[in-house]
């Protein structure tokens, strides 16, 4: 049964509305005020309209109607008005109201469609604010996601010598752009280049925030000079401050190439193996960092030293570095998993070692949208001799 506030100080006009409404297939419930005031005290939530003569003791025209929609701006608002004062029933329209009665020309009919009509403007008029609040929110979430995405921090020089970068980001949260996983890539002043790739575990805004602080952490604490367990120690205590629950723990990957770009340093921290590929897939040698893992992953045990693997990378090789959501998709979608050593072969297979096509083909083995997050950074180095399909 609908609720209706009328606010009518003539009684006369007052009853004249009440019986046309008691005709009404489902007679509404008639709550009756005399002025605006008197209105405040009974207006409750269960009212579905408010039905207003423009002519009240303590408020007229467009001004009672500004106080009616500011003391009821979630509820539909129907304007009586007379013969006289017609061309004000459009004014209300466009200030606010739903929808506007003359009262001379009211009849049952009228009056409750004209109500009904007024009570699913409202709810349309809400709906869609509420999407365009909806898609402002959307919009402001994007461009604070987009600016936590990391601008990797490299000398155009390196180009001349040889390195070269590809990085790639899908986060499996639907519309997001932002996840738990994470990657950055930095120079130092010293020429060596600095990569890290992480997974926080679990998935959500909490998870993202979290990623996002550990990579500005870890890009801060690089450039400040830190590096090894002591950069790794500090990322830990980062990781326990911000974390929401003491189960979260997360892995990571860092590497440290040599300004020579021919040795690496790498700290492989419960993370899946990065893997090494030394002369080309052809003909070269396509297989998993060895030395791995450094060490558990971070915010499970406490006072941990991580160890380092010292790796010689010679003139001609690509280094891939990549989060779980790469090898666990499925496999033609049944329950096997791609895992490390599918990727190798996926990669032998094609010839060549490009992020885009690797991702393109698990995501055509999963059959699905991948359901975890994913993000992968390859860099190396060719020769001028080299054969083409070198990461670009």
């Amino acid at each position: 049964m609908l609720t209706i506030l009328l606010i009518e100080d003539d009684p006369g006009d007052a009853f004249l509305v009440e019986e046309l409404l008691a005709g009404a297939a489902t007679p509404p419930k008639i709550i009756w005020a005399r002025t605006l005031s008197e209105s405040r005290d009974r207006l409750t939530r269960d009212v579905d309209c408010v039905v207003v003569d423009l002519s009240l003791p303590d408020a007229t025209g467009l001004e009672a109607l500004r106080q009616v929609l500011t003391m009821a701006p979630g509820t539909a608002v129907l304007v009586l008005t007379g013969l006289n004062d017609a061309h004000m029933g459009v004014e209300a329209v466009a200030a606010g109201a739903q929808d506007y009665l003359v009262k001379q020309d009211v009849d049952e009919r009228l009056l409750g469609r004209a109500i009904s009509y007024a009570i699913e403007r409202k709810r349309a008029d809400l709906v869609q604010r509420k999407l365009a609040e909806a898609e402002h929110l959307s919009r402001e979430n994007a461009r604070l996601e987009h600016g936590l995405l990391p601008v990797p921090m490299l000398n155009k020089e390196l180009e001349r010598e040889g390195l070269q970068h590809q990085a790639r980001y899908l986060p499996g949260r639907r519309q997001a752009l932002l996840a738990g996983d994470f990657w950055d890539t930095v120079q130092t002043p010293d020429g060596a280049v600095h990569v890290v790739i992480g997974d926080v575990c679990g998935h959500g805004p909490d998870e993202a925030a979290l990623g996002a602080a550990l990579r500005i952490a870890w890009r801060t604490l690089v450039l400040a000079g830190h590096t090894g367990t002591d950069l790794l120690t500090t990322l830990e205590t980062v990781l326990r401050h911000e974390r929401k629950s003491p189960e979260i723990f997360t892995t990571l990957c860092t590497m440290t190439i040599e300004p020579d770009l021919r040795h690496a340093r790498l700290h492989v921290v419960g993370h899946p193996p990065p893997l090494l590929v030394r002369g080309g897939v052809r003909d070269g040698v396509v297989d998993i960092v060895p030395g791995t893992p450094s060490g558990p992953p971070l915010g499970i045990f406490k006072d941990v030293v991580w160890s380092t693997i010292e790796l010689p990378l010679g003139d001609d090789w690509s280094m891939l570095l990549y989060t779980d959501g790469l090898i666990e998709a499925t496999v033609g979608g049944g329950p096997d998993l791609l895992g490390t050593e599918g990727l190798i072969r996926l990669i032998r297979q094609q010839g060549q070692i490009d992020l885009d096509r690797i991702i393109s083909s698990v995501r055509e083995m999963h059959r699905h949208a991948l359901s975890d997050d994913l993000a992968a950074v390859l860099v190396g180095r060719r020769s001028p001799s080299s054969a083409p399909g070198s990461p670009s």
